[in-house]
Parts: C-alpha cells; sequence; structure tokens
C-alpha cells in the first residue's frame, strides 16, 4: 500500500508540469474548461460537476463521445480497456505563463498522472491545472481525449492528426512498461529519453536505439527487445513531428522542481507522518490479531 501511494502522491507531481506549449487564443489565466463524458447519466454528471467545484452554466463544457476515444485509441489500445462509455471527465484552469501543469486523478485507474502529463506535452500543451475524475472507477481514456480536443477549441487550434496519434501511443506504450518496471520508473524513462533528445538531437535510428538503451541501464531498467523496438518505434515517429524539444526539456525540469518542493512542505510532511503512522497501526492490528488468533 505504501508503494503504491508514494507512486501516485510522485506522479501527481510529475503530472503537474508536463503538459506542453498551447497558450489559449483569447483565453486568460484563470479561464476554466470543462470536458464531459457524453454518456454521464444526468445525477453522474451534476455528481462530477460537483466534485470539480463549478456550475454547468458558469464554464465552458465540452462533451466527449466513446467514438472520438475509439478513434484516438483504439488502435493502441485494447477495446476492453476503452470501454463502451465515455464517463471520464476534466476540469483545466488556465495557469500563468511559466507556472507549468499541475494534475490529479480521482477514480481513475489506468492514466497515470505523469501519463497524461507526458502524452499533453507531446502535444504540446503548458501552464495548467487539471483534474480528471469520474463517478466511479474508469480507466480515463475518455478525459484524454477530451483534454486534448478542449485546448483544440479553446485555442480554435488544430493540432495534427499524427501528433495526437503519438500522444496517445506514448500513453499506451508508458502503460504497458508500468506492467513490467513499474509507473515511476516507466514516467521517469520517457522524461529522460525526451530530454537526452533536446540536448543532443538523434540523427539515426540505430542512434536512437543506443540512447534508449543507455538511458535504461542508467536507471537499472532492463528492457525486453519488444519493449526496446516499441519505444524506437514511438520516438522516430516523435522525431519527425514539430515537437519544441526545449520546452519539453523546461516543462520536465519544472515538474521535478515542483515535485521537490512539493514534497519538503511542511504540511506534506506532516501528511506523510500521519499516513505513515496509520499504516503502521493498521499492521500492528493485524499482527496483533494473527497473535490473539494462534
Amino acid at each position: 500500500m505504501i508503494k503504491r501511494w508514494k507512486t501516485a502522491l510522485i506522479s501527481v507531481m510529475i503530472f503537474a508540469l508536463l503538459w506542453p506549449t498551447f497558450a489559449f487564443a483569447d483565453a486568460v489565466p484563470g479561464d476554466v474548461i470543462v470536458t464531459l463524458g457524453q454518456d454521464l447519466s444526468a445525477e453522474q454528471k451534476q455528481s462530477v460537476l460537483s466534485d470539480m467545484g463549478v456550475k454547468e452554466d458558469e464554464v465552458e463544457v465540452i462533451y466527449v463521445t466513446n467514438e472520438e476515444e475509439h478513434q484516438y485509441l483504439g488502435e493502441y489500445v485494447n477495446a476492453s480497456t476503452i470501454g463502451s462509455r465515455t464517463i471520464s471527465s476534466s476540469k483545466i484552469t488556465l495557469a500563468d505563463a511559466g507556472n507549468g501543469i499541475t494534475v490529479e486523478t480521482n477514480n481513475i485507474y489506468w492514466v497515470s498522472e505523469g501519463m497524461y502529463a507526458n502524452a499533453l506535452i507531446t502535444a504540446g500543451v503548458e501552464d495548467a491545472d487539471v483534474y480528471v475524475t469520474a463517478p466511479f472507477s474508469v480507466s480515463g481514456t475518455g478525459a484524454l481525449t477530451g483534454l486534448i480536443k478542449a485546448y483544440e477549441i479553446a485555442t480554435d487550434t488544430v493540432i495534427p492528426e499524427e501528433q495526437k496519434q503519438v500522444a496517445n501511443e506514448e500513453i499506451v506504450k508508458t502503460s504497458e512498461l508500468g506492467e513490467s518496471i513499474g509507473v515511476e520508473k516507466a514516467t521517469e524513462l520517457m522524461n529522460r529519453i525526451k530530454e537526452e533528445i533536446a540536448d543532443n538531437p538523434v540523427q539515426s535510428e540505430d542512434d536512437l536505439r543506443e540512447l534508449i538503451r543507455r538511458i535504461a541501464e542508467e536507471l537499472g531498467i532492463t528492457l525486453s527487445d519488444t519493449e526496446l523496438d516499441g519505444l524506437v518505434s514511438l520516438f522516430m515517429r516523435m522525431k519527425d513531428l514539430n515537437i519544441n524539444w526545449d520546452q519539453v526539456q523546461d516543462q520536465i525540469s519544472k515538474v521535478r522542481d515542483n515535485l521537490g518542493e512539493f514534497l519538503n512542505q511542511e504540511s506534506t510532511q506532516n501528511f506523510i507522518e500521519k499516513f505513515l503512522g496509520f499504516v503502521s497501526s493498521v499492521i500492528d492490528s493485524i499482527r496483533d490479531w494473527f497473535s490473539s488468533s494462534n
């Protein structure tokens, strides 16, 4: 449980600053945009809006359909993971330039905060506070589709289809890696590869393969041939897109800075201390229960 909690905490902060460079046209910091899953019932919609702390008539609302989910993720994700209904929803609050991205999720089990952030960086968004939620536990694929859609509508900008596809593929690759090496390591591997490409652009597929292999070794990660091939294919596609790698590197750096700042806050330390104390008491109770049973 402690490991899972630490992973969630770190992912929240990593996700917080990993949203790329998209400036909202005719929008100002503080503006709020909400995306809702098309298949929410009336009661569920009100529950989600309440959870977000907004009223429907006071914010711009964008709906996301299940067809759109399958359009952008169907090539990479098992249909059962996407499902037949779009439920996950999100709230985006525009932040001042340079603030980076913060992300928090509720009832989302498949897409982590860091995965959302990395995909959005690849798509090109930055400076926003993001909250992804659902009335019950869901994969979270609908919210990802909604976030990209919201950006396009808010900025009156069309993100190239190839860039959307690569961003979605990145989510899937990170999730697959997370199953074998853990979400934290998978997210950090993606970040380190991007940072390295920003510092030293690769010229060939062989150079990229060697770069990924080297970074994985530095992180103590063993990649299978299939995993390595998948990452090479993904980043070769990224390499050919119009991605501002300096900007990506800056966003990743902000994520790390914010994470350290967050973890060092007195309130955070107090929470961690109380949480670990609670876990310890639970373990003691279980130990006592087993002792009394024997």
